[in-house]
This record gives structure tokens, C-alpha cells and sequence, in this order.
């Protein structure tokens, strides 16, 4: 029993697999805060005071979705190479800086809302996840294709599954505005139905993404615990 024991996973390898399921426990706990917090912004039985409130919490909470998001290639990336998928050094550098540099870009986009400077880096980081959407379904299909991935099958779904997140991210990102209409409209001026209207509708519109994140996040999660092809 004790010799059974001794034989754990390395405490590097135990940690980076640690990091993984908070990240996604964070990125569906959060995210269903900010789905419940929405609510409240939307309730037009409300105070504008507490819509207000509602807001405040909507948006940082927020945060937390994003940062998993930005942080999950990364993370997933080195925990692939525990398990023996190989990448070569460049490519491993690049894994490596995206998350700290990718959570960077989020971070600044949110502290810097309303300079030019977090325009800029909005319009950049917006273009980026379309890059990211196309680029790792191409490089998913080439891997397979010559080869490297075929042994990692369940890394290859987890990055379609992935693309797909970013992609429902995207779509979010396009619907909104009619929400964020509404709410300023609220706070400059007081709720009308107009408003009102406004922040249901861009709700409405976002939310069978935010419904498609929630099961793709927990599909990714399953499809790294059951590992299909994996073999042993």
C-alpha cells in the first residue's frame, strides 16, 4: 500500500493538470455569474441605482471567463507535452508566452476602456481571435492529416472545441452593442422603454452563444478526462 503510494505524478505535471480544471471551473462558474447578473441589469422593476450595481458586477465578473479563455491554450499546450504530444521549440515558445501575453491584452482592453490606446488594442485582440478561430482548425486538420495528431485524437477535438469557444466569443462580441446601447441610454438618461429594449434585445441575441459556450466548456472538460484514443 505505502509503495503504491510513492508512486505519484510528478508535482510539475500534477500542478499544470491542477491548473486546467480551475480554469475551467472558474470559466463556467464565473461565466454563469455573469449570465445571472445579466438578469438584473435587464429588470426594468428595478432601480436604476441597482441596474447600475448589476452592471458593475456584470462586467467584472466578467473578467474571469476571459482570462480562463486566454489562459486555457497555454495551459492545455504544456500539459500536452506531459502526456507525449510533441511540439517543436518554437512552437512551444509561442504556447507559452500567448497566455501571459494574451491576458495582458484582455486585462488593458478592460482597465484602458475609452482611450485610444484600449481601442487599439480592443480592434487588435478582436482581429486576433479570428486569426486564432481559423488557425487552429487549419493547423488541427494539417496535424492530423500528416500525421501528429492521430495518436492524440482527444487533443485534436479539444482544439475544435476551443476554436468553437472562440468563435461563440465572437459572435457575443457582435451582439452586444445593442445591450451596451441601452444600458448607456439608461444611465445617461434614466430607463425608458427604448432602452429597455435595447439591452433585452442585445441579451437575447448573445445568449444561445453564451448557452453554446457553457456546453462546449463542459464537453472539453469530459473529452480530457475520458481521452477517446487515447489508449491503456
Amino acid at each position: 500500500m505505502e509503495e503504491s503510494l510513492v508512486h505519484t505524478l510528478p508535482i510539475s505535471y500534477a500542478l499544470v493538470k491542477y491548473l486546467h480544471v480551475l480554469l475551467f471551473v472558474y470559466w463556467l462558474g464565473a461565466d454563469a455569474g455573469v449570465f445571472y447578473s445579466s438578469t438584473f441589469v435587464v429588470n426594468e422593476k428595478l432601480s436604476k441605482e441597482a441596474r447600475l450595481t448589476a452592471f458593475k458586477i456584470f462586467v467584472n465578473l466578467d473578467m474571469l471567463p476571459r482570462y480562463c479563455l486566454a489562459l486555457m491554450l497555454t495551459v492545455g499546450g504544456v500539459l500536452a507535452e506531459f502526456v507525449g504530444y510533441r511540439h517543436p521549440l518554437w512552437q512551444m515558445i509561442g504556447i507559452v508566452a500567448l497566455g501571459p501575453i494574451w491576458v495582458w491584452v484582455v486585462h488593458m482592453v478592460h482597465a484602458k476602456e475609452g482611450t485610444t490606446f484600449g481601442q487599439h488594442l480592443a480592434r487588435g485582440d478582436y482581429y486576433f481571435r479570428g486569426v486564432m478561430i481559423v488557425g487552429l482548425v487549419v493547423s488541427v486538420v494539417y496535424h492530423w492529416v500528416t500525421g501528429p495528431l492521430q495518436p492524440f485524437p482527444w487533443i485534436a477535438a479539444k482544439l475544435l472545441v476551443f476554436a468553437f469557444l472562440i468563435f461563440c466569443g465572437f459572435m457575443i462580441r457582435k451582439k452586444l452593442p445593442p445591450f451596451i446601447e441601452g444600458f448607456r441610454m439608461m444611465a445617461g438618461q434614466g430607463a425608458t422603454p427604448a432602452s429597455n429594449q435595447k439591452m433585452l434585445d442585445g441579451l437575447m441575441a448573445c445568449r444561445p452563444y453564451v448557452w453554446a459556450i457553457w456546453v462546449g466548456v463542459a464537453l472539453s472538460a469530459f473529452i480530457g478526462v475520458w481521452k477517446p484514443g487515447a489508449g491503456g
